[in-house]
């Protein structure tokens, strides 16, 4: 089993390649060969081998992806508020990358599995509460545009049988550890990574600002579980919800307090940021991963098993 994680250097690209090797196999198959690709070159992972990619360019996606590849994740993409200032890059990256990639499983013709990171942001402005699997998608920014344009391709690609895609559309992963990123929903975790250790964090938005989320802990492993499920079993429609939770904000900051205590909710700031605002609250959270829970995926029990993850697999030490 040949394995090739595009977006290899971010925070669930390093952790899916740890868990993988980690487990040694995939489907039941032994993994020869794990790669991470990334636009400069990823962080190292004991196993596993790095190389760079830039999935806007064809030639270098034809350099990534060999004959011998069996399995593609692709996680690479640039974020929700860099999406939406530079249009242009967002097009070139999200939605060209994503075609660069499926060309090249085409012109090799092996039908590699595909996994596919899109977004919540594919729904929103007129589709009715509660969002499902087959509610119609209606993006309100040019991220879950192109998102949706990419969930699109990968039905067609694998109508065709030219890759084995499945795509799952992300809860905002949080808690994520590192530091705050150009995405919009980048507080969300920043709020409890940057008083756990001991730092100030400003959330822009009131307490009882509503979203769906998931942990990267969880993220990983239906992200392994997604690649997994036979292909008999997908349907017409490849791409689903990947399975998360709707908390309010005062949720998350409760079980900060929960689990860590008083002292790292007073480094909480509550700061309004319009341009943020105007981003966020486009979004929905009313969300039924029914299809992926039917298949085995799975949402966290509590915000409390977050704050848990992120103490337990990512915290600095001290």
């Amino acid at each position: 089993m040949n394995i090739l994680i595009i977006g290899g250097g971010g925070v669930v690209g390093q952790k899916l390649a740890k868990k993988l090797l980690e487990r040694g196999q995939l489907d039941g198959k032994p993994i020869d060969k794990l790669t991470l690709a990334d636009i400069s070159d990823p962080a190292p992972v004991e196993g596993a081998e790095t190389t760079t990619c830039d999935i806007s360019d064809a030639a270098s996606v034809a350099k990534a992806i060999t004959p011998e590849t069996d399995v593609i994740y692709l996680l690479a993409a640039i974020v929700s508020a860099h999406a939406e200032e530079d249009f242009d890059a967002g097009y070139r990256i999200n939605l060209m990358g994503t075609w660069n990639v499926l060309e090249r499983a085409r012109e090799l013709g092996t039908c590699p599995k595909l996994v596919f990171t899109s977004s919540i942001a594919v729904f929103g402005g007129e589709a009715p509460d509660p969002l499902g699997d087959w509610s119609v998608l209606n993006p309100q920014g040019s991220y879950g545009t192109q998102k949706a344009m990419g969930e699109l391709l990968i039905n067609d690609f694998s109508r065709k049988g030219f890759v084995d895609g499945r795509g799952f559309r992300l809860p905002t992963i949080t808690v994520r550890p590192g530091k705050p990123n150009r995405a919009a929903s980048s507080f969300m975790s920043s709020i409890i990574r940057e008083p756990l250790n001991g730092q100030e964090a400003i959330c822009p938005v009131g307490e009882d600002f509503l979203h769906y989320y998931l942990s990267p802990r969880k993220c990983v492993e239906n992200l392994i579980k997604g690649a997994e499920i036979p292909a008999e079993d997908l349907g017409q429609n490849r791409c689903m919800l990947m399975p998360g939770r709707t908390w309010a904000i005062k949720d998350l900051v409760a079980a900060l307090e929960n689990v860590a205590g008083p002292e790292p909710v007073k480094l909480i700031k509550w700061e309004s940021q319009p341009d943020i605002e105007a981003i966020v609250k486009g979004w929905r959270w009313d969300m039924h991963a029914d299809k992926a829970l039917k298949l085995g995926l799975e949402a966290d029990a509590s915000f409390e098993d977050n704050v848990r993850a992120y103490l337990e697999d990512d915290k600095p030490a001290a």
